[in-house]
């Protein structure tokens, strides 16, 4: 635990420092991993699929707003659907339109959830994003989360599908777009996913935002129970035939990530809780105050070593000492009285 959260605040004080390249950069690789996934899956039209045609949208949408990934997005799977059949392209570009004003109207802030939820489908863990945006979003996200799923299914349609979309049968093409849009819009499995991650981010927020001690941790189990069996009753009646074993399995693994996430950004001492009640001249206040689980980063200290001079082993002999001028004085007087008494004696 004091290992996580000394990561978690060094993680913070370097994303302080480098946010201003760290940001363009984490933008960049987002959309270049959705272009090249939308290409190797639906690549259909070969000058769109070209890779120098992903980064330089990669390198655009680094210093766009995030949200300009989901349109750029938009725009090259139209490309492909246009390459693949003109009745997939109207019905595809109908959903997009439809979906992009949503949310754009609705939850313009979280545009990026539209690459985010087909990544994760991708990735086989597509719960955890409901539970993350419960507890650090807002219900408003739950719109953009049920149209990335939408989307990914559109992908994955046009996946499987690709021999009978782009053949040339006889049929015209009304019945076509009647068959299209009993298979694209009306996929059960497709309304399933977006009505159960969109049920499971309201139930997760509405729980984490209750005044009880450890509000987030029960948020994600309700979270993940409330999906799971919101799963499987829909499956039963919709007559929709989902493997519940990789679902159980995928909600443990996303309510681990969740926990991963709550202890990024919402860690809590619930030992240490305060009641305080206060009033004024209109109002009594009760208030609960829980201290935040912190721990402070030691800083490291760097300490330069100079080499010691070597002292040399030759011990110098001492220099004599210089007698006083007074002393030289009262020598010279002594000598000039002895010197003619002694030349008297002789």
């Amino acid at each position: 635990m004091t290992t996580l959260l000394e990561l978690r605040e060094k993680i913070k004080i370097f994303m302080g420092k480098y946010d201003v390249y760290i940001i363009p950069l984490l933008k960049f690789l987002l959309a270049l991993i959705a272009f090249l996934l939308i290409n190797g899956n639906v690549g259909f039209m070969e000058r769109a699929k070209n890779p120098s045609i992903s980064l330089i949208l990669a390198l655009m949408c680094s210093f766009l707003p995030v949200n300009l990934i989901a349109v750029f997005g938009g725009i090259l799977i139209l490309a492909h659907a246009y390459a693949l059949s003109l009745e997939f392209f109207g019905i595809a570009f109908v959903i997009i339109l439809l979906m992009v004003l949503l949310f754009f109207r609705t939850a313009p802030q979280y545009g990026y959830l539209l690459i985010v939820m087909p990544l994760a489908f991708m990735l086989k863990v597509p719960y955890v994003v409901p539970l993350a945006m419960g507890l650090v979003g807002a219900p408003a996200a739950a719109i953009p989360v049920a149209c990335g799923t939408v989307v990914y299914y559109l992908l994955h349609y046009m996946k499987l599908n690709t021999t009978m979309l782009s053949g040339t049968e006889s049929e015209s093409m009304q019945q076509k777009i009647t068959y299209l849009i009993d298979n694209v819009v009306r996929n059960r499995e497709m309304m399933l996913m977006a009505v159960a991650f969109a049920l499971t981010l309201l139930i997760v927020y509405v729980v984490r935002r209750m005044s009880i001690d450890y509000a987030w941790t029960i948020a994600i189990g309700t979270g993940a129970v409330a999906d799971f069996v919101v799963l499987l009753l829909g499956s039963m009646v919709m007559g929709v035939s989902l493997k519940l074993v990789p679902v159980l399995v995928g909600s443990i693994v996303s309510a681990g990530l969740a926990i991963l996430l709550q202890l990024a950004v919402f860690s809590m001492d619930y030992s240490r809780t305060e009641y305080v009640q206060f009033e004024d001249d209109e109002y009594y206040y009760y208030v609960k105050a829980v201290p935040k689980l912190t721990i402070a980063v030691p800083e490291k200290r760097v300490k330069k070593i100079s080499p010691q001079k070597k002292q040399s082993t030759v011990k110098k002999k001492p220099a004599p000492a210089k007698r006083p001028a007074e002393h030289n004085r009262t020598e010279t007087r002594e000598r000039l009285h002895t010197e003619p008494r002694e030349r008297m004696r002789r």
